[in-house]
């Protein structure tokens, strides 16, 4: 009897603090060990709890006059959450066009890190096309967008070999 009973109340107990989510077993009082109270955004405490339902933010979409509308501030969201990644014809600048040895890998990946340090902000692929290893950068919709970009790599002198070529463009919708 006194066994049952003790195995009764271990899954009792098991099953109570099962039901506990991790930010409720984080502020329970505790005798002499203090208390923690937190104050949080819903959505943080279902992350950390690991809560089923996600909280997305809303796809931009382009208005009929072809602007794209700006999200408020608290709806502004971390570049994986704001929808799809789709491939469309576009514009990139080619900084590197090398052979297929192990040199033309090396010097691509040079290349791609040499323009990553002047320009943070803009995408970098170094890819191979079978014979030759090549390096090119942004993402741009139309040839005026890579232009100006390519004026401002020319001015700085640093790949004077620079063009710009048709390429599949990777773009959020």
């Amino acid at each position: 009897m006194k066994y049952t009973l003790s195995l009764v109340f271990c899954l009792s107990a098991l099953t109570i603090s099962a039901q506990q989510t991790f930010t409720e077993k984080l502020q329970r009082v505790v005798e002499s060990a203090g208390r923690i109270i937190l104050h949080q955004d819903k959505a943080i405490t279902d992350l950390v709890n690991n809560a089923k339902k996600s909280v997305a933010a809303p796809v931009q979409k382009r208005v009929s006059d072809g602007t794209v509308p700006q999200l408020p501030d608290s709806l502004v969201a971390d570049s994986l959450t704001l929808g799809p990644k789709v491939k469309i014809n576009g514009f990139r600048i080619q900084v590197y066009f090398g052979d297929n040895s192990r040199k033309g890998k090396t010097e691509a990946r040079a290349a791609g890190l040499r323009f990553r340090n002047s320009f943070p902000d803009l995408p970098v692929y170094v890819s191979f096309a079978s014979p030759h290893w090549l390096c090119r950068a942004g993402d741009f919709r139309s040839m005026e967008e890579a232009s100006e970009v390519l004026r401002q790599i020319r001015e700085m002198g640093i790949f004077r070999e620079a063009v710009i070529v048709k390429s599949k463009i990777n773009v959020r919708l």
